[in-house]
């Protein structure tokens, strides 16, 4: 009618549009922090890669009652962090979201593994709880080191450095085209999801009925806009191979940091420093 005015959006359709954007907003920002300046993003991706494998094969190879070694390599992730001036609450927050699934994999260890372990004062630790612990410390650890990786390197810049160390060339570019596709896919969910919930008129939903519909029009959304990318790409002359004007060098300031941490991690696998520091404590106290 003339003169009528259109209604305003209910406060919960403009919540949830609001935090689509900044879910995907929040998704871009690792990519975002590969454009810093610090020595750490200067650094040849190859030498960073290398030095986070190190870090998670020596997390990995520790037994599952080997809690307390762990705790020395919460300093690779901290002194990345620092240095590289990376928002630690973001980064603790997306690696936070691992520890469900770590959590339901060792579920039923304190059931299985009821042996007594440690006694701390009156209480006495089962083994399966300290493997329980021990495999969500590991998820963090990893999940962590990883989220930096591509915080201070970016994922082009990891593929390329995988290519370079010999990775066959198709499986880098499957690769990074799955990172890409992954941005699209929650593009188009974003816009999917919003559009649903404006038809929905203020309420919770439109049924469960409207799942499957919008799910089946999301991958065809997705699928030919990648084919639409795809095309574009090759009418630019893409040929299979990404080409850049970043030209990597290994030299002595990448030597220095792989060496050092290299060794250090080493160190942190033979040694248990916390338990001989504690050692080393009580006997002065004592």
């Amino acid at each position: 009618m003339e003169g009528e005015r259109l209604k305003p959006l209910p406060c919960s359709v403009k919540r949830l549009m609001l935090s689509i954007d900044g879910a995907i907003l929040d998704f871009k920002q690792l990519d975002l922090l590969a454009n810093g300046d610090s020595s750490l993003h200067r650094l040849d991706p190859r030498a960073k890669v290398l030095a986070t494998l190190i870090f998670i094969i020596s997390v990995v190879s520790f037994g599952k009652y080997e809690l307390s070694a762990l705790l020395s390599f919460f300093i690779f992730p901290a002194v990345l962090i620092g240095i590289a001036n990376l928002p630690a609450g973001f980064i603790l927050r997306k690696a936070i979201l691992v520890l469900p699934f770590a959590f339901v994999v060792g579920l039923f260890n304190p059931v299985l593994d009821r042996a007594p372990l440690v006694t701390v004062g009156t209480m006495v630790i089962s083994g399966g709880i300290v493997s329980w612990i021990a495999i969500m410390a590991k998820a963090m650890l990893t999940v962590t080191a990883a989220l930096i990786l591509v915080a201070i390197t970016g994922f082009p810049a990891i593929c390329r450095a995988l290519e370079q160390m010999g990775t066959p060339q198709a499986f880098v570019i499957q690769l990074m085209f799955l990172y890409r596709y992954i941005f699209v896919l929650t593009e188009e969910a974003g816009r999917t999801s919003r559009a649903r919930q404006l038809r929905a008129c203020g309420k919770k939903g439109l049924g469960i009925a409207s799942y499957g519909s919008m799910i089946g029009h999301l991958l065809l959304r997705t699928w030919q806009r990648a084919e639409r990318v795809h095309m574009a790409m090759i009418a630019r002359g893409f040929d299979g191979e990404f080409h850049t004007r970043q030209l990597a060098r290994f030299g002595m300031a990448e030597a220095v940091f792989l060496i050092g941490w290299g060794v250090l991690f080493v160190t942190f696998r033979l040694y248990n420093l916390p338990q001989l520091l504690g050692g080393l404590i009580t006997g002065i106290l004592s």
